[in-house]
């Protein structure tokens, strides 16, 4: 059972305590841009993700354990204090976003040889698809939507376009196969993405107590 009592707070959202399955957010997430020259804010705390983006927009990516690709659940808690308005998800160059929870998914066979790949390289695979959980959007709540970058992505929708405070637990499982009409493979990596360039925007939020099961 996850251990929803909060034992701290820190400078953006209240951190909980929680089991040792947690994926820290320890030095080892690195940003991977979108091909432009402005990049968001990112502050590593441990169990917290702090991130600022003003007018910006890019990724912070990291590689799973190899004990974790199994996974078929995942929880977190995430707050956004300042966000951009709700925009249309399906649209290149128009779908900003406060907060993403990429979740990265190979062919087992491929995972070994993918590991220590950048973002870029691993979504190249013939194999690889990425199940995005976001707030933000002018969609309903649990839409699923496909991207308009590509059909190796799908988008579900946790939260509006809004300011606040949640938690989620979402089923990997079902969820990917809903989104893709398949099994997921081996998850190979995580990715925590806020995205403000298109309506040069300012989003001020956090992610904390990322949790795989």
């Amino acid at each position: 059972m996850r251990n929803l009592a909060c034992t701290a707070l820190m400078s953006v959202l209240p951190v909980c305590a929680v089991a040792s399955e947690t994926v820290a957010f320890d030095g080892s997430w690195k940003e991977q841009g979108f091909l432009r020259l402005f990049s968001n804010d990112y502050i590593q705390r441990g169990r917290q993700l702090d991130v600022i983006s003003n007018g910006t927009v890019s990724l912070l990516w990291r590689l799973v354990e190899r004990s974790q690709r199994s996974a078929e659940a995942a929880s977190w808690a995430w707050r956004v204090r300042e966000g951009v308005s709700a925009t249309d998800l399906t649209v290149k160059g128009g779908d900003d976003r406060n907060l993403s929870v990429y979740f990265v998914f190979v062919d087992p066979d491929r995972a070994d040889a993918l590991a220590g790949r950048s973002a870029r390289r691993i979504m190249r695979e013939e194999s690889a698809r990425a199940l995005i959980y976001v707030w933000g959007g002018a969609h309903e709540v649990g839409s699923f939507l496909p991207s308009p970058y590509s059909p190796r992505l799908r988008t579900k929708v946790l939260r509006a376009a809004d300011a606040g405070e949640f938690k989620e637990n979402v089923n990997l499982l079902q969820d990917f196969r809903k989104a893709f009409g398949a099994e997921p493979g081996a998850l190979i990596g995580l990715a925590v993405s806020a995205d403000s360039d298109d309506t040069d925007g300012r989003i001020v939020a956090s992610l904390s107590d990322l949790r795989l099961d």
